[in-house]
């Protein structure tokens, strides 16, 4: 049996549930996969994922590279081994007191957690479904979270996959911001003051009122939800609303309309009709603002006579 799974699973996957053949001996001391893993995930913690390299574990172990690949096949391998190590976390003990909404958080902020400690997770290329022992543990327990609410297995999975995106693309930001911060490039106030000229309220109508009160790229404001807060809240609150109204469609405007019919197509034709269009708006917020100024200079000149 353990065989038969073995075959069907990659290398990496097989290592990582200890169903793998036995590597050989190394030739000098006898290394471990653990021993191989942690020291990449010290590498990658330090340095970020593009310093890993089989040379360079084997090099910071004392080992020549072929050394490792008696363990790990390949550098792939190790990456699938360092995201599931790196993905371990402490799983509560089930609890039916705890309100659907708060064991959902507490999920998502244990998940959140380990891309915090190790900002390079994100950076891992995702083939396929999440099939490494840790990352199904972390999908059990959120499904356990979502256990008392009447949701099918098609709209739980869908459920975890809002989630699971959520979590990894705030995480991915949030280690650029990061890394650009460390490297110097942060928001000064002469630029804040440049965008704030070149966004003007003729181009960006919308836009522009935001950015010139500070809030496009200033800090969070005391008191108020932040960025991520006030997105997971709004997915609680979808997960909720759905749950309440399973035969609601996705838009109070009747029939939901193909992603394939909302999507702009990549044609050079429809380019130029759009910029005509924005050109065609800009000349109309043009002719609206001097109207608003002319209308403006009757008053005026309606008071004086």
């Amino acid at each position: 049996m353990v065989a038969d799974v073995e075959e069907a699973l990659p290398r990496g996957i097989a290592l990582t549930w200890g169903v793998a053949e036995n590597p050989q001996r190394g030739p000098k001391r006898e290394l471990s996969i653990e021993r191989i893993v942690e020291t990449a995930i010290e590498i990658a913690d330090a340095e970020g994922l593009g310093a890993v390299s089989m040379s360079r574990v084997a090099t910071t172990l004392g080992f020549t590279t072929m050394s490792l690949y008696r363990y790990v096949t390949s550098k792939d391998d190790l990456l699938v081994l360092m995201e599931d190590t790196a993905s371990e976390m402490p799983i509560p003990a089930e609890d039916d007191t705890v309100p659907w909404r708060d064991g959902v958080r507490r999920w998502v902020l244990a998940v959140r957690g380990v891309y915090r400690d190790h900002p390079w997770i994100a950076r891992v290329p995702v083939r396929g479904a999440p099939m490494t022992p840790n990352n199904l543990l972390a999908a059990d327990w959120l499904l356990r979270e979502l256990r008392p609410l009447p949701l099918d297995d098609s709209e739980k999975m869908s459920s975890l996959l809002l989630l699971t995106s959520y979590v990894r693309a705030t995480a991915a930001l949030e280690a650029d911001l990061t890394e650009a911060t460390a490297a110097g490039i942060a928001e000064t106030a002469g630029m804040q003051a440049a965008l704030t000229a070149l966004v003007t309220p003729e181009r960006f109508p919308d836009l522009s009122r935001i950015v010139a009160g500070g809030g496009y790229t200033g800090a969070p404001v005391p008191g108020v939800a932040d960025d991520f807060t006030f997105g997971l809240e709004r997915i609680l609150d979808g997960i909720e609303y759905h749950v309440g109204n399973p035969d609601a469609p996705l838009a109070d405007t009747g029939a939901v309309p193909s992603l394939d019919t909302l999507e702009i197509p990549r044609d050079k034709a429809v380019r130029e009709a759009a910029k005509a269009r924005r050109e065609a708006e800009a000349r109309v917020r043009e002719a609206k603002k001097r109207e608003r100024e002319e209308i403006k200079r009757a008053r005026e000149r309606a008071a004086r006579g």
